[in-house]
């Protein structure tokens, strides 16, 4: 009888888990990741090669670039891999991760040339 009880607990806490991802999310989810796939080869496919952007509108353009395909992560993550489900403490760990990741490789980017720039005799 006990064992009963906690099979039908799991079942229910399983179901709550996951209760935001219904198939309209999922669908809605998904037309919000091909309009932003749509964006970026805009962008990438004939802005940038027929010369719409011009030469100092390329940064605005590269910038733009890496804006959606980073909001793209966010929904990949957040909503197929359930880090929106997930508790607060959890998301905040992988997110102050990730944020530090980003800035010790645009560190080494940035120093990276440092050597070369400065001392050319190396």
């Amino acid at each position: 009888m006990m064992s009963e009880h906690n099979v039908d607990n799991h079942d229910e806490h399983a179901h709550g888990e996951h209760e935001g991802m219904t198939k309209k999310k999922i669908w809605s989810v998904f037309f919000i990741l091909l309009f932003i796939t749509v964006i970026e080869f805009i962008i990438a496919l004939w802005l940038k090669p027929n010369g719409y952007l011009g030469s100092h509108a390329i940064l605005i353009g590269n910038s733009l670039y890496i804006a959606l395909t980073l909001l793209k992560a966010f929904y990949i993550v957040a909503y197929f891999m359930h880090l929106k489900f997930e508790k607060l403490g959890l998301q905040l760990a992988l997110s102050v991760s990730f944020v530090f990741i980003i800035y010790f490789i645009t560190l080494m980017l940035i120093e990276g040339g440092y050597i070369h720039d400065h001392m050319p005799q190396l």
